[in-house]
């Protein structure tokens, strides 16, 4: 990989080897060509190198000058389990996985940013380039975290970017306060007491019970949280008796899905509400009900200074507003885990008129590439000045 004073962030090589990892995806804890890849880049760079937190996780870290700030900045590397339905030249060749939200992107942006830096060491102060892994819902950033990430590369701050489609490829969405929700899973199984379908008086019918579940759930948003407090609280998954015994009303329920927040109050609400109207509809069917609530990802809020840097970085490296008005979503990211620790702050750049996030026909937009280097190295430069 050559740099010239014409491709200062080596954009050719840089868009040839995310086009090469979106051809080659792996999910999260699996990322091992990925982050072979990663590391010798660094490497070659003359970056130090560390792996093994996180299992298939990888830390850069480079140091110029004498300032004292050190920052830390997240990029992503796994893939989603579904297939790839588009038609690029570069279209993933492993069956069911693919770069359905950018992640390819993200790990090469930072990486040109990180190889530029190396270059000019135009800082004062400590960079630690994070590349997790498994951030779609295996738990990258608190394996990193709990594997005792902030003691082995202590950070004053700590930053997190991900594309988005539908903002231009030179635009930046910097906001203060929460970005992304709460992502928590909760299951609840309904124990009747099976019986003929013919004959349902002599059981405990659990499949009613459900239905009426289902419909009392929606009552939490709407008549428990604040209304102005956003929250979100969806069944997902539900399965019980058989399409070829349809004259048995089953035993056993199961029902399953996702609660999001913005708030700690409001996710506290979230799981004891789910579980009172649980317990209470089986109460009135005098059946029983399992119930559990799985914290996987807390909310991601950015800190106010250090969305006050991103917000400088992001208009120096797009030279145009940005935006400060941008709304939340309620997905969610396990950057919170780094975020929880320091301050934080979590950016969006544009990625053009593409496909959704987790959309089969989604392909990151190579053209936003050169926009996200020059924030993280602004970001850096200024941060370190």
């Amino acid at each position: 990989m050559n740099d010239g004073d014409n491709d200062p962030f080596e954009l050719e090589s840089m868009i040839a080897l995310r086009r090469d990892l979106h051809q080659h995806p792996e999910l999260g804890f699996e990322e091992v060509r990925t982050s072979d890849i990663v590391a010798a880049s660094l490497a070659e760079a003359g970056i130090e190198v560390h792996r093994g937190l996180g299992r298939t996780g990888v830390v850069g870290t480079l140091r110029a000058g004498a300032g004292s700030r050190r920052i830390a900045l997240r990029a992503d590397m796994d893939a989603l389990a579904m297939p790839e339905l588009g038609e690029p030249p570069y279209r993933s060749t492993t069956p069911n996985v693919m770069h359905a939200c950018g992640h390819d992107g993200h790990t090469v942006m930072l990486l040109a940013a990180a190889r530029h830096l190396a270059r000019t060491r135009n800082f004062s102060g400590t960079v630690h380039f994070i590349f997790q892994p498994a951030e779609e819902g295996r738990g990258g950033a608190r394996a990193m975290v709990e594997g005792g990430f902030f003691d082995q590369f202590p950070a004053d701050a700590v930053y997190g970017l991900h594309n988005m489609p539908g903002l231009a490829v030179d635009e930046m969405a910097v906001v203060v306060g929460p970005q992304l929700a709460s992502s928590d899973s909760w299951e609840v199984s309904f124990r009747g007491v099976g019986t003929h379908g013919a004959k349902p008086h002599q059981g405990r019918d659990a499949v009613t019970a459900s239905a009426h579940f289902l419909t009392a759930i929606h009552t939490i948003v709407a008549r428990v949280v604040d209304p102005l407090q956003p929250a979100v609280v969806s069944a997902c998954a539900i399965e019980s008796g058989s399409f070829d015994a349809l004259n048995v009303i089953p035993d056993v329920v199961r029902i399953g899905g996702t609660a999001r927040a913005y708030t700690p109050e409001v996710r506290d609400q979230l799981e004891a509400r789910i579980g009172q109207l649980a317990r209470g509809v089986a109460a009135t069917f005098g059946i029983e009900a399992d119930y559990t609530f799985n914290r996987r990802i807390p909310p991601v809020i950015n800190h106010p200074d250090a969305t006050r840097r991103a917000l400088e970085a992001a208009a120096a490296a797009t030279g145009r507003a940005v935006r400060t008005d941008f709304p939340p979503s309620t997905a969610g990211d396990d950057f919170a885990y780094f975020s929880a620790e320091v301050p934080g702050a979590y950016v969006w750049l544009g990625n053009g008129d593409s496909a959704p996030h987790h959309n089969s026909l989604y392909d990151f937009n190579d053209e936003a590439m050169l926009t996200g280097a020059r924030f993280w190295t602004a970001l850096v430069e200024k941060e370190l000045a």
